[in-house]
């Protein structure tokens, strides 16, 4: 990448000095590239991972990052995500930005155009309208989207407003308060505003979901303000045949989220307690 007439290259070895790196950068009073990490064959696709491929603790630790202020790890959710999302973070500077994609063939469900403002923004609408809802999914992570989306399906026949909210950068859902990019003297300052979060994520019930660590989801839970909130995410992981078998062994396969969503609309409509 240029900046003027000067070329930068790192490379890193190893997620401590990466860090190590990322949050010097955070201190630096010019610009200079961002560092970025992929990471690719997750616990999702792999059941126990090798150590080469992208772990849920992996995750948690770029989650503790977001803090810093100059940490966006992104959630690609399709093919034309991914490549939007390298771009951005090619034109990002003084900031550390994973990207976490599966390899697996997925299903498109963004256009360029919608990429771009779900990346910059934080979150999109994958399924469902804007405004407040009875049950909302807040989802982190590309394959966690099918278990999400198809338990909707379920629930709306059932009667529910329903809406699947993808989660593709995560940091950009805290508030300003939460981090401390305000210290870096080159600052990140773009937060989703609570008229922008109510929108996505307005709900009477709302369900985090991952397929890695409930720490990527630390900021929407943080700002909801839905009457029952549940999480729903990566436990353990084992040797199986398939991802749906590692869904159902961690509770987010659509029938446990289906499960999660009536039992909390049962409750709330009775006037017990969890």
């Amino acid at each position: 990448m240029h900046f003027g007439e000067r070329i930068e290259r790192r490379r890193v070895n190893g997620l401590p000095i990466w860090q190590t790196v990322t949050q010097a950068m955070a201190e630096l009073r010019r610009r200079t590239p961002a560092s970025i990490a992929l990471f690719t064959a997750g616990a999702l696709e792999q059941g126990r991972n090798g150590w080469t491929h992208e772990r849920p603790e992996v995750e948690a630790y770029f989650a503790a990052m977001m803090r810093n202020g100059n940490v966006f790890p992104l959630f690609p959710v399709d093919a034309n995500m991914v490549q939007v999302a390298y771009e951005w973070a090619l034109s990002q500077v003084n900031v550390g930005i994973p990207i976490f994609a599966s390899k697996s063939p997925l299903p498109i469900r963004s256009t360029i155009a919608q990429a771009g403002r779900a990346v910059e923004a934080g979150a999109f609408v994958v399924d469902g309208a804007d405004g407040r809802a009875d049950v909302v999914f807040a989802v982190v992570g590309d394959m966690a989207l099918l278990p999400a989306t198809a338990a909707a399906a379920v629930l709306r026949g059932s009667g529910p407003t329903v809406r699947v909210v993808s989660v593709v950068n995560p940091a950009r859902l805290f508030r300003p308060c939460d981090t401390l990019a305000s210290m870096a003297p080159i600052v990140q300052t773009r937060f989703m505003t609570d008229e922008e979060f109510d929108a996505l994520f307005g709900a009477k019930t709302l369900i985090a979901v991952s397929g890695g660590a409930s720490g990527m989801l630390e900021p929407v839970l943080l700002r909801s303000r839905a009457a029952e909130r549940h999480v729903a995410c990566w436990k353990r992981g084992d040797t199986v045949a398939n991802p749906q078998m590692l869904f159902e062994l961690n509770g987010i396969d659509s029938d446990s989220l289906v499960a999660i969503a009536t039992r909390s609309r049962a409750e709330k409509q009775g006037g017990g307690t969890r």
